[in-house]
């Protein structure tokens, strides 16, 4: 697929989504002045720039799936971005409206991850997130300062990613999550389910230093974070058949009819998630919001690479690997029916 090819052009302004900063060379050569004066050594966020976002951010301010509360203005899932036609990457949006400046980096290059790894690579489209300000804690930014250069890596679409290398196994299957969150459950799954890899891929760098800390603590060695655009990951860096399964869980519904262009599962998602996905692999999504849940149903049903493997054709009960996480109690609590859809990769 190209890089534009069925994609939507926005039709809002683009000073929503932040500005792009130059990535790092293919070399890994670092650029000079790649460390930014206004570099900050506690770990805190500048005020005026923005840092990633967690899955299943809430519109009216409920908590996130790991029980983080939202902060409020539009909400944001963390899961990547919808496809859109490229627009001009430039420092400011349409109609002259400055964008916002580039985000402090919090890592030196390699080090940890990058605040926009993939900026000025490729183009600006309509975000499925809303990235937001939001204070890495010490024991996070410890987690990603030690293992960042041994579990983490930036989704940049500078090259492929050899998963065999990546797991240190090249015989391990490997399923990707979109939008983990603190990464609590994802700690979980991989605990339970030991001779399967999990790629973890989120913008949110309190939530990728949490995950790094928690697959360290438990001596968890099939976990990777990866932190970046979904994507581009699916679109730039993963070989065909390299999935043996792809994980959605609860993001962003963008409640506004206007915003439903924003979410995140798409048909042309799924036109990019076919090639890497190999025949067979299990994708698995589940939200708490009924009209989302349905727009699913009916967009896996309707794609031919992709198969329900409910014999009516509908939704699947919750399967016992996927844990509950506190979002979910939450939701419960306040009458929200949760909805799980199993599909099969034809």
């Amino acid at each position: 697929m190209s890089e534009s090819s069925n994609f939507s052009q926005s039709d809002e302004p683009a000073h929503d989504a932040p500005a792009p900063t130059p990535g790092p060379p293919a070399d890994g050569s670092v650029p000079a002045g790649s460390m930014p004066a206004d570099h900050v050594p506690d770990g805190r966020v500048p005020d005026g720039s923005v840092s990633g976002t967690g899955s299943a951010r809430r519109s009216d301010g409920e908590p996130g799936p790991d029980g983080e509360q939202e902060q409020g203005g539009e909400p944001g899932p963390g899961t990547g971005q919808l496809p859109g036609q490229g627009q001009d990457g430039g420092g400011t949006g349409r109609g002259g409206e400055q964008a916002p400046r580039p985000m402090a980096r919090m890592f030196p290059p390699g080090a940890g991850p990058s605040p926009d790894p993939a900026g000025s690579h490729h183009e600006r489209r309509i975000r499925s997130f809303q990235p937001r300000r939001s204070r890495v804690t010490k024991g996070q930014r410890l987690a990603l300062e030690r293992l960042w250069p041994r579990w983490g890596f930036d989704v940049d679409g500078l090259r492929k990613l050899d998963l065999g290398a990546l797991f240190d196994d090249p015989d391990l299957p490997v399923v990707l999550e979109i939008g983990f969150g603190m990464g609590e459950a994802t700690a979980r799954m991989a605990a339970a389910d030991p001779a399967t890899g999990v790629l973890a891929v989120d913008v949110h760098t309190p939530g990728q230093g949490n995950l790094l800390r928690l697959a360290d603590e438990q001596g968890l060695t099939n976990v990777r974070v990866g932190n970046g655009d979904a994507i581009i990951l699916l679109r730039e860096m993963l070989p065909p058949d390299s999935l043996a399964g792809l994980r959605l869980y609860f993001p962003d519904p963008w409640p506004k009819a206007r915003h439903h262009k924003r979410r995140l599962l798409q048909p042309e998602f799924l036109d990019l998630a076919a090639r890497p996905l190999r025949p067979g692999a299990l994708v698995h999504c589940a939200t708490d919001w009924e009209n989302y849940a349905e727009q699913m149903l009916d967009v896996l049903s309707a794609h031919p690479a992709y198969e329900n493997t409910q014999p009516d054709g509908g939704f699947a009960p919750r399967p016992g690997n996927r844990p509950l996480t506190r979002f979910e109690g939450q939701g419960l609590d306040k009458g929200h029916k949760v909805r799980d859809l199993l599909f099969r990769r034809r």
